[in-house]
């Protein structure tokens, strides 16, 4: 799936990706300031999470709650140094787990990676339009 989209058709398109999509694990791939956390707050606030959602840069994991949906991960590995320090605070264990994942800078945890996944890759076309592929 190839969309384009603006900011302010987020929601709609995040609504699409998680109708189009039956995998839990969802890697953002792009470059910085592609829009990656800003597609993973609409992905989020799609699932149900009401609270304030933001980017776990420096925790590398941010759970949230949803009331029907159970948590919600979102992870910023672009800090990690190697795999070692993924493991280290169980990462694994978050991809495995049959709940949502959303993860930022995969390539950074190569074989942490569950087979069963969805990747989006991200590419700023301008500062508010963006073009997404989904496979």
């Amino acid at each position: 799936m190839k969309l384009t989209y603006s900011l302010e058709d987020i929601q709609s398109i995040a609504q699409q990706l998680l109708a189009n999509n039956s995998k839990k694990v969802i890697l953002l791939v792009g470059e910085m300031g592609a829009g990656k956390t800003t597609l993973i707050k609409a992905l989020v606030a799609a699932l149900g999470v009401q609270n304030a959602t933001s980017s776990p840069t420096f925790s590398l994991v941010n759970e949230y709650h949803t009331e029907s949906n159970g948590p919600v991960y979102h992870f910023d590995v672009y800090r990690i140094k190697d795999e070692t320090e993924a493991y280290d605070f169980g990462m694994d264990e978050y991809l495995y787990s049959g709940y949502w994942c959303f993860v930022e800078w995969p390539e950074k945890i190569p074989t942490l990676i569950p087979q069963e996944h969805s990747t989006i890759k991200i590419k700023a076309l301008s500062d508010t339009t963006r073009e997404l592929e989904m496979y």
